[in-house]
């Protein structure tokens, strides 16, 4: 009785402070009428990544700037764009003579979005749309069983009548309120460390099926970019082998998207595999979903798409007798990875990396898979139906028409 008694005390106490704490909560972002933009943490963190690059390959960024020889895109969205520019700030910080920081001007570039191919794929791709409206129930079904477990303890716990969709608005809540605003003892001190794990690896389903390996299309659509990536290598070594003069050939190409841009990106390189579901992706067979904690698992979305999250893949020449002069290093998150495709090394031949990594997925067209061609032409159709009732309707014609 005594042990019983003290629990429930413990428990209302709990269910006190969390009711207090609900009672004060304020929005942070109360008065704000848009959003999407980048936040002044965002605009640090890449400011400095472009400090850090332009130290880690001097002799990349050792010339004088000019837009062809260091090409910037971005896509057509805001914050985007905001990226690109706090990235080259860093990355050319003191090469100018504009104001006490020596700034320089230089030039970010964007495609349409309505036929951005290469940076927003997903955007112009009718297939994925259909398959990702058609999938999103089912992620939710899939989180269904965990959404009514954590509910029921949270409901037994603080005595407040939850639902599957308070908690899901309140996780979303503590990731906002930890990622942006460094928060953790507000809405996440709800959730024990076993329920965040469980959400989490729910988040990381979702992100797996509808942005990751859970289906080919997923990735496949972004080979308008892989393919964009070995242009720019192959041109480099031609460069080199041709003997250009410094100052008229590309040194780097440095792009600015989305999550949706970076995670098929990482998918068609085979990241976060073993070299068993490498194989299984080169054939364009399903892989498993990501365990349950506590089991490991390679698939987190804090780590394949975390805020600022890049891929780098550099081009290195080697003296070497006998063997492959050029080498690609991939770097994720600025920290070198392994590839699959080239026997978990981090460092690949250029030759193998186009045979074992590339090769196999650029077997499909971008516009057969993305229903792009028959898009335009409903397009095409839909636009001479419009010209020819404009013409029907025009004043102009009216007199013609008895």
């Amino acid at each position: 009785m005594l042990i019983w008694k003290s629990l429930y005390v413990m428990q209302k106490s709990i269910s006190n402070l969390w009711s207090a704490w609900l009672a004060g909560w304020r929005s942070p972002w109360k008065g704000k009428v848009t959003g999407g933009e980048l936040i002044a943490e965002g605009e640090d963190e890449l400011y400095h990544l472009g400090i850090r690059v332009r130290e880690r390959f001097p002799d990349l960024f050792n010339e004088e700037y000019h837009p062809d020889v260091y090409s910037i895109k971005t896509t057509q969205v805001p914050r985007a764009s905001a990226s690109a520019v706090a990235f080259a700030m860093g990355l050319f910080n003191e090469r100018g003579k504009l104001g006490p920081g020596r700034h320089r001007a230089f030039a970010v570039t964007s495609e349409s979005r309505a036929s951005d191919i290469i940076l927003r794929f997903h955007d112009c791709c009718q297939s994925y749309k259909a398959f990702r409206k058609s999938q999103e129930p089912n992620v939710d079904k899939l989180k269904e069983p965990l959404l009514n477990e954590i509910t029921r303890e949270l409901v037994g716990q603080y005595g407040l009548n939850f639902t599957n969709q308070d908690v899901s608005s309140l996780w979303f809540l503590c990731k906002q309120e930890a990622s942006l605003l460094n928060i953790t003892n507000q809405a996440c001190s709800l959730f024990s460390p076993s329920e965040v794990s469980l959400l989490e690896w729910a988040d990381d389903l979702e992100l797996f099926i509808l942005k990751g390996y859970g289906d080919t299309l997923n990735y496949q659509m972004g080979v308008p970019l892989l393919e964009d990536v070995v242009q720019s290598m192959e041109q480099a070594i031609k460069a080199k082998e041709e003997g250009y003069a410094p100052g008229i050939y590309e040194k780097a190409r440095m792009r600015f998207a989305h999550a949706e841009t970076l995670l098929p990106f990482s998918c068609l390189i085979g990241l976060f595999l073993e070299e068993s579901e490498f194989e299984l992706i080169q054939r364009e067979e399903s892989l498993e979903l990501p365990p349950k904690p506590p089991k490991n698992r390679n698939w987190r979305g804090s780590i394949v798409a975390p805020f600022a999250g890049n891929n780098m893949l550099i081009l290195y020449s080697c003296q070497l007798d006998n063997s492959s002069k050029y080498f690609v290093q991939v770097l994720h998150n600025e920290r070198p990875i392994a590839l699959p495709g080239c026997n978990g090394s981090s460092f690949c031949p250029f030759e193998v990396f186009k045979e074992k990594i590339v090769a196999p997925h650029l077997k499909h067209d971008y516009n057969m898979l993305c229903d792009v061609i028959e898009q335009k032409q409903m397009v095409s159709a839909s636009s001479k139906l419009s010209q020819i009732l404009t013409w029907f309707w025009s004043p102009r014609n009216a007199g013609s028409l008895g």
